[in-house]
């Protein structure tokens, strides 16, 4: 590929920049520069060498891959293809991104915001198409246990996948893949908690998800004050010190679940400084980061300390189970072993259809179309409830309302179940002991239409306008 494409190459000539990338592999090709069989650089490496974005990258060698000009080999690489052949790969599927409307309404008036619901604009189709090119003849084929290099090609796509998250040096060895964002959150508690009553140290608003899995694990869950950014450095080091089993710190810096809140370098850096002091692990948990990142992540912080985990539920489908985790270095091995005991591996023709799902050339334009039609939504929610006491933030498919005097969450939650609207309460992310807000989360549900999205946020406001008389009972 050397002198086919150059940084100069990109800046000329309209359009997108990854099918300049592709025109220039395509005239490559018809000059003879490339030949038949000759293999491309990997994603990464070209895109290093662009000064580009893997994804770039991916998206150009997919529009040639869909035009019979590259042939993309599962666990190889990509070639230039043969012409007078019918391509060996993956047979390329078209899909629309669609306008979307909500699926239909049905007649009931329940609305669920418990969890955030994906719109549909594509997805669906890609990977029913997807699976059913698998299911006749699957790379890793349907006789063998999952293996460390049946999974390769997965992990190589998960590297690609997470190329706009600052994670530091990584590699595709260090990933391992899960069956969701909790399962890989279980995997690193194997990995790290050790002792017979270990501890982890939680914001004292967080995902619920780590206190099942400590709960699990038998380890006590510590909560520790917190700020609008974040865990307070000051109170995480009072926490370590009175409680000696304490092992690990979980957080979710960049979208911090349930208060919508970023926790900004200076804090991540003084947090580092506090468990390097201490020897305590820290696990981020980025399941609802859906942009790009905006400070680098404690895996980039504290490399030798710091475990991450994903999924694609927030971003896809939450129906696949495809999870993730990143070790810090020099654990690889320990995450690994985590995995291969529990359960050997997921499933080769999912860990097949990972692989070909997000190094997919459309998965970017979906999951953008996706974003869009989640931002609409909550864009309908600020319009309605925005004179209130409302956290939000563009990209993030939950807002966080804490309530006016005198409304007691609780009540709140049973007020708005009456009127056909269910919302979690604070205290479902806060330790049984703890004092929590009065305070409200609801997520968007972009399975239902965006007007009756919004009837449930005018049926919020009607109840915070006008509060019953027993209300705080």
């Amino acid at each position: 590929m050397s002198g086919t494409i150059s940084i100069e190459t990109l800046s000329e000539g309209p359009g997108p920049k990854y099918k300049r990338v592709a025109d220039a592999i395509r005239r490559a090709v018809e000059r003879g520069d490339l030949t038949q069989g000759d293999k491309l650089p990997p994603v990464r490496d070209l895109a290093w060498t662009l000064k580009i974005t893997p994804g770039t990258v991916a998206r150009a060698y997919g529009l040639l891959t869909d035009q019979r000009i590259l042939t993309a080999e599962i666990g190889r690489g990509t070639f230039v293809a043969n012409p007078e052949e019918p391509s060996s790969a993956l047979v390329p599927i078209e899909v629309d991104v669609v306008p979307h409307g909500g699926l239909a309404d049905t007649q009931s008036d329940e609305v669920n915001l418990f969890s955030p619901h994906l719109p549909c604009v594509g997805q669906a189709e890609l990977i029913r198409g997807l699976l059913g090119q698998i299911a006749q003849d699957p790379p890793s084929g349907l006789m063998h246990y999952p293996s460390r290099s049946s999974a390769k090609p997965a992990r190589e796509a998960v590297l690609n996948w997470l190329s706009s998250v600052a994670l530091g040096p990584i590699q595709q060895q260090n990933i391992v893949l899960a069956h969701g964002g909790q399962n890989a959150i279980m995997l690193v508690f194997q990995a790290v908690l050790r002792g017979p009553r270990p501890a982890i140290l939680v914001e004292e608003l967080s995902y619920p998800g780590f206190r099942r899995a400590a709960e699990l694990m038998r380890a006590d869950v510590i909560p520790v004050a917190m700020d609008k950014d974040g865990v307070l450095p000051d109170a995480l080091e009072v926490a370590i010190l009175s409680n000696p089993n304490a092992q690990i710190f979980c957080t979710s810096p960049d979208v911090q679940n349930p208060t919508c809140s970023f926790t900004p370098e200076d804090r991540r850096q003084e947090v580092v400084r506090i468990v390097q002091r201490h020897d305590v692990q820290i696990l981020e948990d980025d399941c609802y980061h859906l942009g790009r990142t905006l400070a680098p992540s404690y895996r980039r912080l504290a490399p030798g300390r710091s475990w991450y985990v994903s999924s694609i539920s927030k971003l896809i489908t939450p129906a696949l189970r495809i999870g993730f985790a990143v070790a810090p270095d020099g654990q690889d091995s320990t995450l690994r072993r985590a995995a291969e005991h529990g359960f050997f591996g997921l499933a080769t023709p999912i860990s097949d259809l990972c692989a070909v799902l997000l190094g997919h050339p459309q998965i970017h334009d979906l999951t953008a179309k996706m974003q869009e039609i989640s931002n609409d939504y909550v864009k309908r929610a600020v319009n309605v409830l925005g004179s209130y006491d409302l956290s939000w933030r563009q990209d993030v498919p939950f807002l966080w309302l804490m309530l006016p005097e005198g409304w007691r969450a609780g009540s709140f939650c049973r007020a708005a179940e009456g009127q056909g609207v269910q919302i979690r309460s604070a205290e479902e992310f806060a330790c049984r002991e703890a004092n929590s807000p009065h305070a409200v989360r609801f997520a968007v549900n972009a399975g239902i239409s965006a007007d009756t999205f919004e009837a449930a946020m005018l049926r919020l406001r009607n109840l915070l306008d006008n509060p019953p008389e027993q209300i705080g009972v």
